[in-house]
């Protein structure tokens, strides 16, 4: 089912089509933006610009609560089921060491923000529900390939590690972990 994840209609028109289908139990949403054309990471506060940064929030935090606004009503009620979405550990505000990248950071933190408090309003109707956010690490991807630089090669991840890693983790996943920020490797981050 292809649909744009920032337009709310073509969500809920694919949650319907999802919905004829069955019930989901496994809902993971891979998207995340960093740098495109108008959009890069900001190393100084005067760098902001407010369309960038309601670009970043619009694919970072919006969109997958749009996801999670229309699916997570398809899941069961009486089993396990999951919501996943790709944070950052850069989104983690205690552990902002560095500074700068304001628009990627405030908007994996505002995903994150939106992770734990749909976590609370999906257990209670849900109670086996598992709703998390997850850092796939330093990926060697499009969007780190600007920015790895400070990543050496053994700290970088492929494409595919950082999927099975990923998958590997939520395998593991229980209902007590609802609401928590986990890396690849399973460890926690802290908010």
């Amino acid at each position: 089912v292809a649909a744009d994840i920032t337009d709310e209609a073509q969500v809920a028109e694919a949650a319907r089509t999802i919905g004829d289908l069955g019930r989901p139990t496994r809902i993971v949403v891979a998207t995340g933006l960093l740098h495109a054309d108008g959009v890069a990471p900001e190393k100084a506060l005067r760098m902001l610009d407010p369309e960038a940064l309601m670009t970043l929030f619009r694919v970072n935090a919006v969109a997958p609560a749009l996801v999670a606004k229309h699916l997570l009503p398809l899941t069961p009620r009486d089993r396990v089921s999951l919501f996943a979405a790709l944070s950052a550990r850069v989104g983690s505000i205690s552990d902002n060491r560095l500074g700068g990248w304001y628009g990627y950071r405030a908007s994996k933190a505002a995903l994150n923000m939106l992770i734990a408090t749909l976590a609370i309003e999906h257990r209670r109707t849900r109670p086996q529900g598992i709703c998390v956010a997850l850092h796939p690490g330093t990926v060697e991807t499009g969007l780190s390939a600007p920015f790895r630089h400070g990543a050496t090669a053994a700290k970088r991840l492929t494409p595919d590690q950082s999927a099975k890693a990923l998958i590997e983790v939520m395998d593991r996943l229980s209902p007590e972990d609802s609401g928590s920020f986990l890396a690849w490797d399973g460890q926690p981050i802290p908010w």
